[in-house]
Formats: structure tokens, sequence, C-alpha cells
């Protein structure tokens, strides 16, 4: 198996965790924030739904100049939903244009005309398309134990959705 097919199919089952996670991201919740210096719950809920597909997106690219925006609000969960089946379409026609012998190729970040990091795209995609993305979710996963959402299984059973538990 390709390294590109391999990045795929890891990719799929993360996009498929991830949506049942944002599924759970209440409506009437998007502006709570657990702390002043946090994301909103909407906020965050975007940028794990879109994410991939931008940072897929620096990977296509030899240079990204990151100008650092700041993030757009959602209205709606729906919208973030939707945001998320985007990304993930995006995300892997870019993985799977880039190729095995794309992804050998360096990549760098630059801002204000300072190089901010260089590595290989594999790398690239690897730390920050998968890890971030994954670490951002379950960001999301604590704001939803914090707003007593019932959290879906991810790696494993969570306290909310687990097959092994005892029914009495």
């Amino acid at each position: 198996m390709s390294m590109t097919a391999a990045l795929l199919q890891e990719f799929d089952n993360e996009a498929s965790t991830t949506r049942r996670v944002l599924e759970r991201v209440p409506n009437d919740k998007l502006a709570w924030k657990p702390h002043p210096k946090s994301m909103s719950l909407g906020v965050l809920a975007l940028h794990v739904a879109g994410s991939p597909a931008v940072i897929c997106g620096w990977a296509a690219e030899d240079e990204t100049q990151l100008k650092g925006e700041p993030p757009p609000t959602p209205s709606s969960t729906t919208e973030i939903l939707a945001a998320h089946d985007q990304s993930v379409k995006k995300s892997k026609e870019i993985l799977g244009s880039i190729g095995d012998e794309g992804m050998q190729k360096m990549w760098c970040a630059k801002a204000g005309g300072n190089t901010l990091m260089t590595m290989p795209k594999a790398a690239l995609v690897r730390s920050i398309v998968m890890n971030h993305w994954i670490h951002h979710r379950g960001q999301l996963s604590v704001y939803l134990r914090l707003l007593d959402v019932a959290v879906p299984s991810i790696y494993g059973p969570s306290a909310d959705d687990n097959p092994f538990a005892s029914r009495t």
C-alpha cells in the first residue's frame, strides 16, 4: 500500500469519528467558552470541521504565507457539518493529487517575511493535518463533556457510548 493510500485510509477513519463528535455540537451553545482565553464552542467546532482542507491546501503548495486572520464564527451545527463534509472531500482530492512523490517534496510556512517552519509535505500532513486535527477534536470532546452533552466513542468507549457497560 502506498504512503498516500495509507494516509487516506486513516483520514477516512478520523473523518468519520470527527463527524460523530461534530454532530453533538448544540446549536444553542455555539458562543459558549470554558474560559475567556478559549475559543468558543462554535469557532472550535468550525476549526475542527474545516482545518483539514485548509492545511491540505498548504501541502499542495511549496510555500504558504500565513496571514493570521481571525477564525470565522458559524451560525449553526448544520453549517459546521457542511463545512466538515466539504473539507473531507477537498482534503481527499488534494492528498490524492499530491501522491507519494509529492509527499517527499519540501514545504515551508512564512509570515511577515520570516520562515516559521520547513518540513517534507508528508510530515506536514502527518503532524498538522492529522495530529493537529485530532488534538482539536479532543478539545471539542472536553467542551461537550463540560456542557453535559453525551460524548461519542472516539478511540474506544466513552462514559456515554459504551457497549461494554452493564445495563441495569
